[in-house]
């Protein structure tokens, strides 16, 4: 199981990070490998939705099939996603206070690629790509909630 973790100041509240966090119509304006939503409930997730969504990584379009095990507003959401050849993921935001007006989203990606090891040489460079997608993924977020 691989892991990817970064963390972001962002300069708003915790409910309205876990807002736009937790809005499947806002995820092509903050995931960087978003490519197409292709099935959400129409409001805010809640614990036992699903959502399918189309992703686009290293010129790869892949589906993945999350379901979100638990929905805390505002201070946790955690989803457990399957991919395909028996890709899966686990995906955990955290939202704090940070001791000022703002909070601090801790984003967790915890993932297993099917494969031996070709698999997990694939999977080292996904996760140096990970990580860069990562980084851009957390500075879109930030900026579209400190927009309002």
């Amino acid at each position: 199981m691989s892991k990817l973790q970064r963390e972001i100041e962002i300069d708003a509240s915790p409910e309205a990070v876990y807002d736009k966090l937790t809005d499947p119509n806002c995820l092509s304006e903050w995931v960087s490998v978003h490519d197409e939503l292709e099935e959400a409930p129409s409001r805010n997730v809640e614990k036992g939705d699903t959502l399918v969504q189309r992703l686009r990584v290293a010129g790869q379009k892949f589906r993945i099939r999350w379901h979100v095990d638990e929905a805390s507003r505002p201070r946790r959401v955690v989803w457990t996603g399957k991919g395909p050849m028996g890709t899966k993921a686990r995906a955990t935001y955290e939202i704090s206070q940070n001791g000022g007006p703002g909070c601090t989203f801790t984003y967790v990606n915890e993932y297993d690629l099917p494969g031996g090891p070709a698999g997990k040489l694939v999977g080292r460079a996904i996760g140096a790509a990970s990580g860069k997608e990562a980084d851009k993924t957390l500075r879109n977020l930030k900026k579209l909630v400190e927009k309002g």
